[in-house]
């Protein structure tokens, strides 16, 4: 474990495997501007610990022994409300999803993410994103597609898909593809401020508070023109 400083992004992780928390807290602990303050292998020791860790960011596998990583998570953000939660799992299906990032989860990963784009998201959830592996930003589209609620499909929802400008519906497609904030700032050709700006917009015009949501109304409308939008690398 390495004492966390002012300049760097400190993690913990609670993980069950071993040899996986290993490797974790190695990249980690091996990459500019980040420390590992903590490791755990289940959410009980986790309750005992991270409170005095105050870590800016916790990596949460989700099958544990005893309390899941979901319960985990709900419990554990009423005392850490500044500390960001990102699921790092194999499980892909929308059930999970949507239950972690309901119990307070900010971000939602693969345990196949590559070392680099890990590091990237952990970055970008410090910074107020919600990064989620492409094809789980994906499923939350199409599992909201094919379960309309009565208030998705009220007429002041679609009314407030019509505020945003041409601009902002670009940037909402590219988070609905998976784009961390970095990605769009380079497909777009525009500053990370600027990014940072447009995202505060659509949320407010949507009446959200976070990318999921934003996410969720972008698939009850389609956006102007979208084509020409650069695919994702």
């Amino acid at each position: 474990m390495i004492k966390k400083n002012n300049m760097s992004i400190a993690v913990s992780i609670v993980e069950d495997d071993a040899p996986a928390r290993e490797i974790l807290a190695e990249w980690i602990c091996h990459a500019d501007g980040f420390c590992c303050v903590g490791q755990h292998g289940s959410v009980e020791h986790a309750l005992a610990k991270l409170p005095a860790e105050k870590p800016s960011v916790v990596l949460m596998d989700i099958n544990l022994p005893g309390l899941s990583g979901i319960e985990g998570v709900r419990r554990l953000k009423p005392q850490l409300p500044g500390t960001q939660f990102v699921m790092l799992t194999v499980y892909e299906d929308a059930d999970h999803i949507f239950d972690a990032l309901q119990a307070g989860a900010s971000g939602y990963l693969l345990k196949q993410t590559p070392r680099s784009e890990l590091l990237e998201s952990l970055k970008d959830v410090h910074g107020g994103g919600s990064p989620m592996t492409s094809n789980i930003a994906r499923k939350v589209v199409q599992a909201f597609q094919r379960n309309e609620s009565s208030a998705a499909n009220s007429s002041a929802e679609y009314a407030s898909s019509e505020n945003l400008s041409p601009r902002e519906r670009e940037v909402l497609e590219l988070l609905a593809r998976g784009y961390l904030y970095k990605e769009i700032v380079e497909a777009l050709k525009i500053s990370r401020p600027t990014v940072n700006t447009y995202i505060r917009r659509i949320y407010e015009k949507l009446h959200v508070r976070s990318r999921s949501q934003a996410v969720a109304k972008f698939s009850h409308f389609s956006l102007d023109n979208p084509s020409h939008l650069p695919a994702r690398s």
